[in-house]
């Protein structure tokens, strides 16, 4: 009896000791960690993955009451699924096995078949190789091509190759002429053209402006209304040079054709100005996939999207991800420092005080939603609205500020994530010794100098570390950029060489949106499956990329002011 009644207050003893808690707290953070790391590892796989050349089958399918057929196609993924569900779906089946495995392939050729994905028995697959001359085409439309090239023609005329490699020579070179010449005709279409149609559609805003304005004398509107007429005659003049350019260039582009054949025996013709790029993934070595994979991979960071966003690129939603939160976090510091500076060094500590101090940790737990509907109702429709009165009325009716766009979706995430800066800095300013600034008043400084020069400085991680909380916050949020400027695609970037450079008012693509509409608005959800994943994984890189400058920063002038508090 006393020696279990020692064992019990030893226990007794080990749990008042705290141990039990940090062994909770250790396996706590152990499974918060695997999680993560599970995250990350399951984004990186099925996400990067993606944007490696997979070898390509070719065989035959013939499954139980059904013709044979022959497919090319890329092996996507294998699952077991149980024999009575294929069953009742109507397949005809032997039942000696309580599960089947089904393979998922992407056969492509959509404008032939379709459908990219096929879902096939996997017993039922024969006669499976591997030809070295598959081709796997991608296109601006309709997805991929597998298949077989059978021949290049220009201007509609057979060119000889003596060899399949001759001929995938011939090809490769097309390919990459008409990719050059696509180049071209962006480069004219949305740099040179554009600037020219910015210009005109700002003379006509002056031209509107001019008739609104009616302070100024017939003489003088004349004058300029022939100023603008001469502006407007010569860009038209270097509009019609540039649609003459153009006009060559399409039919430059348009001139070189082929003809490729699919699994069936079917030929199709397709003109080079279809194709993206192409390569022969069952004849590349190791090196040679390694170095597709790495031109698919900077072709999804850098072009644009296409195929309802389940193709091509995300460089638009990244740039517009980065320059809003750095937009936002423009805004939303200065206001909280000043708001917490207040509340902490200026306001009476009162009833008064503790109410706002309640109020403000009671914003951060608002669903951002909410935000995102008072954005839409006082920043839009109220704000820009006046603003539109005030400063754009040769534009109305059509709205300048008083439409969504990057402007009020920084301006709403800045009133979302502002709590987070007034708390963070608050308790920042509270750490600050009282001695430092009493030896400050001692030496004669002012309060706003000893707060400019030492308690601000002091308190500067304290800011960083509320301005890395309100990035991480805002960069992921998409409920409320919903409703006040975010869209599915975004005809060009807020940034471009036209004055003011930065142009508030447009619409922009944003990561988090991307990712909710490819994953639950994409007509082809098969395509769109690793997009999410790939995208996902991008906005934790780039969140964490913003965040480690963020504490770098704060480490910078932690160790700064570090003297300062000894």
């Amino acid at each position: 009896m006393e020696l279990q009644g020692q064992k019990k207050d030893g226990f007794i003893d080990w749990c008042k000791g705290g141990e039990p808690m940090i062994w909770v707290n250790a396996a706590a953070v152990t499974v918060s960690t695997l999680a993560v790391i599970g995250l990350l590892f399951l984004l990186t796989v099925r996400g990067f993955g993606h944007f490696w050349p997979s070898q390509v089958m070719e065989a035959s399918y013939a499954p139980p009451g059904e013709t044979a057929s022959a497919i090319i196609a890329e092996h996507v993924e294998t699952e077991s699924v149980p024999i009575e569900q294929l069953l009742s779906a109507g397949y005809s089946l032997p039942d000696d096995n309580a599960f089947i495995d089904r393979a998922l392939l992407k056969q492509g050729n959509r404008d032939v078949t379709g459908v990219d994905f096929k879902w096939v028995l996997s017993d039922y697959l024969e006669e499976v190789t591997y030809p070295v001359d598959v081709v796997v085409i991608e296109r601006r439309e309709w997805g991929n091509f597998y298949g077989y090239l059978r021949n290049v023609k220009e201007s509609g005329q057979n060119l000889e190759a003596h060899s399949p490699e001759a001929l995938w020579q011939l090809f490769q070179e097309r390919a990459e002429r008409a990719s050059e010449l696509h180049e071209q005709i962006e480069t004219i279409e949305k740099k040179e053209i554009g600037s020219i149609n910015f210009a005109i559609e700002r003379l006509r805003l002056k031209e509107r402006g001019l008739a609104l304005d009616t302070s100024l004398s017939a003489v003088d509107r004349q004058r300029e209304m022939a100023d603008i007429a001469a502006s407007r005659a010569e860009l038209d003049a270097e509009y019609s040079v540039l649609q003459n350019q153009l006009q060559d260039l399409y039919q430059q582009w348009r001139r070189d054709s082929f003809t490729a054949e699919t699994s069936d025996g079917k030929q199709v013709v397709m003109n080079f100005s279809t194709v993206v790029k192409a390569h022969k993934p069952n004849s590349m070595g190791l090196l040679e996939k390694l170095v597709v994979y790495c031109q698919q991979f900077w072709a999804f960071l850098s072009e644009e999207p296409r195929e309802a966003n389940t193709e091509g690129g995300i460089f638009p939603a990244i740039f517009g991800t980065v320059i809003m939160v750095l937009i936002m976090s423009v805004l939303v510091t200065p206001f909280g420092v000043i708001a917490a500076v207040y509340l902490r060094e200026y306001a009476k500590q009162g009833l008064m005080t503790r109410i706002v101090r309640i109020a403000v940790n009671n914003l951060a737990g608002v669903p951002s939603i909410v935000y995102g509907v008072f954005g839409l109702g006082f920043f839009i429709y109220f704000l820009g609205a006046e603003m539109d009165k005030a400063f754009f009325p040769e534009a109305l009716p059509a709205p300048t500020f008083g439409t969504p766009g990057l402007l009020w979706a920084s301006v709403t995430l800045a009133l979302l994530t502002l709590p987070v800066v007034i708390v963070a800095t608050e308790e920042g300013l509270s750490r600050i010794p009282l001695n430092l600034r009493e030896g400050s008043l001692a030496l004669g400084a002012t309060k706003a100098e000893t707060l400019w020069r030492v308690v601000l400085p002091m308190a500067s991680p304290a800011m960083m570390t509320g301005l890395i909380l309100a990035v991480a916050r805002a960069a992921g949020e998409v409920a409320p950029l919903m409703l006040v400027g975010v869209v599915k695609l975004a005809p060009s970037l807020p940034v471009d060489g036209n004055f003011p450079f930065v142009h508030l008012d447009q619409k922009f693509m944003h990561l988090g949106f991307h990712i909710y509409d490819v994953g639950f608005q994409s007509p082809n959800v098969e395509a769109a499956r690793p997009l999410v994943y790939a995208t996902a994984l991008l906005l934790v890189i780039i969140i964490a990329l913003l965040n480690l400058s963020a504490v770098g920063l704060r480490n910078r002038l932690r160790e700064k002011y570090k003297s300062l508090e000894m």
